[in-house]
């Protein structure tokens, strides 16, 4: 297949572009590379720096699939400008799906996010609970899903509703909180914990890529999917990072509320199965890091990267 992965220089994209292109697909790889363009060259791979929000720069001729990844990554980054934030999260996606469905092409799959659901006092999260977000980058993520869907009797429409990534990738984040946790365990030798007693849904990134090019060979597998396997609180995945660091802990007092579990039940019965966890992700951290592969470098940070580069902010 030919397929456009829109928001392909980005952390996931990185991972999953040289997947699709071991599948032997072709890959149109779409991004604005605000945090620089990591991807390997290849023969059947086409990289575009653009910016989803001019329609007519996104090459359509000939695709058979999108994976539609771009967004404002992060809640923090989304709130620096809003109107930014719903043009490239939200109405983007609705003129997208628009041409591609005027053009015929049958297979999307949304990259949306497990937050959408806000704060749940529910014991487990599934997808038929009601969607209640809070910040701008959860609202224009609850919105294009309800865009996308408008379009599922025009092509298969796939929504994935991740939990918190981690793990490496080319284009590193280091504000998610394993991998955040990990580097600050490996660079302080101590890691801070707020709380702790938060629960947060994790998925591996290898797990994630997996799924889009497992959804890619299943158009029957249709709607929104839950994807999280790993539901851990902050302090045990602070234990888990410290003792692959030989670090240590401190605790303080938080306020924060936010404690969800993520069921993603209705994925594993499609038959997807993960083949990773949160410890692999540290252990892989851990292992770069060592090896000199991994720095914690200030492109890794979202909002302070987008603040001195996108928005020219000290």
């Amino acid at each position: 297949m030919k397929i456009l992965v829109t928001g392909a220089c980005g952390y996931k994209g990185n991972v999953l572009v040289p997947k699709l292109l071991n599948a032997g697909h072709t890959v149109v790889a779409f991004d604005i590379m605000w945090f620089g363009n990591d991807l390997q060259a290849h023969g059947n791979l086409h990289v575009l720096q653009g910016d989803v929000r001019n329609l007519n720069d996104i090459p359509l001729d000939g695709i058979d699939a999108i994976v539609h990844l771009s967004s404002v990554a992060n809640d923090p980054a989304g709130d620096l400008d809003p109107k930014l934030t719903w043009e490239i999260s939200a109405l983007a996606t609705m003129q997208l799906m628009d041409r591609a469905a005027r053009l015929g092409i049958k297979h999307f799959i949304y990259a949306s996010s497990g937050s959408v659901y806000g704060l749940k006092d529910e014991a487990q999260v599934t997808e038929d609970l009601s969607l209640i977000p809070l910040s701008e980058y959860n609202k224009t993520k609850m919105v294009a899903e309800r865009v996308a869907l408008s379009y599922s009797n025009q092509m298969v429409v796939q929504i994935v509703r991740p939990a918190t990534v981690c793990g490496l990738s080319p284009r590193m984040r280091l504000d998610v909180s394993v991998n955040m946790l990990t580097m600050q365990a490996l660079t302080r030798g101590e890691i801070t914990v707020f709380g702790g007693d938060q629960t947060r849904p994790n998925i591996h990134i290898d797990d994630i890529t997996d799924l889009y090019l497992f959804l890619l060979k299943r158009p029957d597998v249709t709607g929104v999917y839950n994807a999280g396997f790993e539901n851990l609180s902050i302090r045990k995945i602070a234990e888990m990072a410290c003792e692959k660091a030989s670090a240590k802990i401190i605790v303080i007092p938080s306020n924060d509320p936010r404690s969800y579990r993520v069921n993603s039940d209705k994925l594993l019965s499609t038959g997807f199965r993960p083949r990773k966890t949160v410890e692999n992700a540290i252990d892989e951290i851990c292992k770069a890091y060592r090896e000199g592969r991994l720095k914690d470098e200030e492109r890794c940070h979202t909002l302070p990267w987008m603040q001195k580069t996108v928005f020219k902010r000290d």
